[in-house]
This record gives structure tokens, C-alpha cells and sequence, in this order.
């Protein structure tokens, strides 16, 4: 068996007022969820709890962001997150910031080596 990459999907969140980047994070988590809705699993015979899923959000204070608070924006799936420098900080006319994230989902799946996966009729 080995983990083969099905999906990425991509997401951004923000944090308006509160300059919370852990809450821009889960935001964009949620983003990037909302806008599919996986059956990859089921075609490959898989249960969507076997899926890998990894995480990687970009923000410009990296070691703001509380993991297990990203983490537990997934329904299922084992998963990892990594926290990278990226995303945008904009400062407000009368000071603050405006905090936004960026976040990649990327699963895989465990699936057997050297079969030929195809679409038959």
C-alpha cells in the first residue's frame, strides 16, 4: 500500500477585528471544506476515516496559530497540520490589523500498489 495524493483544495480566512490568527486559520479551514464535498473515499472503496489528510496554513505570525484548534476543523480523517509564514497583515486606518490566512487541504489515500485505477462503464 501506499498514501496517494486525491485532492487539494484551498481556502482563506480572516480575522477583522480581533487580530486572532488562529481564528483566521480556522476560518480559512472552513473555506476550503465548504467547497467540496469529497466521495473520493467511496470510489476507492476506503473509509473516509482512513483518509490522510494534512493541512498546511500560511500566516505571517506562524507561532500564533494553536494547531489542535486547526485540527479539529476536520470531521475525519487522520491529520497534521503545518503552520508556515504566508497570509497577509493589514494595517487599519486608526491602528490594528486585519489578520488573513491561507490554507491548503491536501488528502490522501492508503490504496494498493501497481492496480490500475479507472472509471469502467
Amino acid at each position: 500500500m501506499a498514501l496517494k495524493r486525491m485532492v487539494m483544495e484551498l481556502g482563506m480566512g480572516t480575522d477583522l477585528q480581533g487580530e486572532d490568527y488562529t481564528k483566521a486559520a480556522c476560518r480559512a479551514v472552513h473555506n476550503a471544506l465548504r467547497q467540496n464535498s469529497l466521495t473520493v473515499y467511496d470510489a476507492f472503496g476506503v473509509s473516509r476515516d482512513e483518509m490522510v489528510v494534512e493541512i498546511i496554513i500560511g500566516v505571517a505570525i506562524p507561532d500564533a496559530v494553536d494547531v489542535d484548534a486547526v485540527s479539529k476543523m476536520l470531521p475525519y480523517g487522520s491529520r497534521s497540520v503545518r503552520v508556515e509564514a504566508g497570509g497577509m497583515d493589514t494595517p487599519k486606518e486608526g491602528g490594528g490589523t486585519t489578520i488573513m490566512a491561507n490554507a491548503a487541504i491536501i488528502v490522501f489515500l492508503d490504496l494498493p500498489e501497481g492496480k490500475e485505477w479507472g472509471v469502467t462503464a
